[in-house]
């Protein structure tokens, strides 16, 4: 029994909505598992950003308190700045003519100190 024309394509026709379906219905299938997957993850997005807003005030909470620390730092440095300045204009600087006067004074006592030093070490 051989088909006609109109039955061949109708045959086709049948096998490709049939395949069509099939591939609908997978890729519906898929679809709701992506939708699925999707919403899962938007709900932990927006556990995250909860989390993230939480973490931003903490820190932006200690940010504030640290402030002053910051303050006080900049002041401090600022005094040792002044300090140091000091020495080296009012103290190192007029004192430098006097050095080469005064080391050899300082070495040749530190030198009677280690012998004193060494010979107490030698009695015992």
């Amino acid at each position: 029994m051989s088909l006609t024309l109109s039955q061949f394509l109708f045959l086709v026709i049948t096998i490709c909505i049939v395949v069509s379906v099939a591939f609908l219905v997978a890729l519906i299938v898929q679809l709701r598992k992506t939708a699925k997957e999707g919403e899962e993850t938007l709900v932990e997005l927006r556990d995250l950003i909860e989390n993230l807003r939480q973490t931003d005030k903490k820190v932006n909470a200690k940010i504030d308190d640290l402030t002053p620390v910051i303050e006080a730092a900049k002041t401090i440095a600022a005094r040792i700045s002044d300090i140091a300045w000091l020495f080296t204009a009012r103290v190192f600087k007029p004192s430098t003519k006097y050095w080469p006067y005064i080391f050899p004074i300082l070495r040749l006592g530190w030198r009677h100190l280690k012998k004193k030093g060494g010979k107490k070490n030698v009695k015992r």
